[in-house]
């Protein structure tokens, strides 16, 4: 394994067992909690893809007249990528992305898809993050989250989106969600089937082919600059932790409607 992302990986692996042991999982027990989770869930999902779209605006070229960005293998693997993502199937076999196919599974089970496509919907209109975050009451964990991915964006540092990209999205949600999910799936299979294929897509698609594909496009961005691979671990970290707080909002609001806080 190549030593930086070693040191990567064991500097995030505190923050990342974390979230994987985040005390919202415990408070999951029936579909109407779940669309809580969901709810704050979408922005992240949202914004994987828009820092997808932002790798590869930087490593490929998607302008006219055509040119040839950087390096053949790297442009390889962010299309690669992109594809998977943005044009994936569903459990019918039609041609998806993954925020499409999680909105689907939000609103098979009820949960709540207006805010997500009010902030949207504001955003397409022109509005600034600001506005589209106050016109659709987007939770302030949320916003946070978003407004992070969207600083390391408009960053225009690839290494750093790539860094965050590969390390704070993948493999992500444990073994523990799954396992309430089955249980869900085995109650109320008509309310839960296509969330229970998302997160089999997930693992299939993102957690295994697709990850390794992101740990060499990083390696390839940061080569031998011992900067770049300080500031992408730096970053890789503040990214688990901007997900840490994103959970944390989520459980508040379950703590809340349990009356457990």
């Amino acid at each position: 394994m190549h030593q930086h992302i070693q040191k990567i990986q064991e500097a995030s692996a505190p923050y990342r067992d974390q979230i994987i042991n985040h005390k919202v999982y415990s408070v999951i027990e029936n579909i109407e909690d779940l669309s809580v989770f969901m709810r704050y869930h979408i922005y992240a999902v949202w914004d994987f893809m828009s820092l997808l779209k932002a790798l590869q605006n930087n490593l490929t070229c998607t302008s006219i007249p055509w040119f040839p960005v950087g390096d053949g293998e790297t442009r390889q693997l962010i299309n690669e990528i992109v594809a998977g993502e943005e044009s994936d199937i569903d459990q019918d076999g039609n041609k998806k992305s993954h925020f499409e196919l999680y909105l689907d599974a939000m609103e098979q089970c009820g949960a709540d898809t207006k805010e997500i496509h009010t902030f949207l919907d504001a955003l397409k209109a022109g509005k600034d993050f600001t506005t589209a975050f106050d016109t659709a009451h987007t939770p302030q964990e949320a916003r946070d989250f978003v407004n992070f991915t969207f600083d390391t964006i408009n960053s225009n540092k690839a290494y750093l989106q790539s860094a965050i990209f590969t390390f704070g999205r993948e493999d992500l949600i444990p073994g523990m969600f799954h396992a309430i999910i089955e249980d869900m799936y085995r109650s109320l299979p008509e309310s839960i089937s296509i969330f229970k294929y998302y997160l089999e897509r997930h693992i299939e698609v993102d957690g295994d082919h697709h990850s390794h594909l992101a740990l060499q496009m990083t390696s390839n961005l940061c080569g031998t600059d011992e900067q770049q691979w300080a500031e992408a671990e730096l970053a890789t970290i503040e990214s688990l932790k901007s997900r840490i707080r994103l959970w944390d909002g989520a459980y508040a609001e379950l703590a809340k409607k349990k009356n457990l806080a």
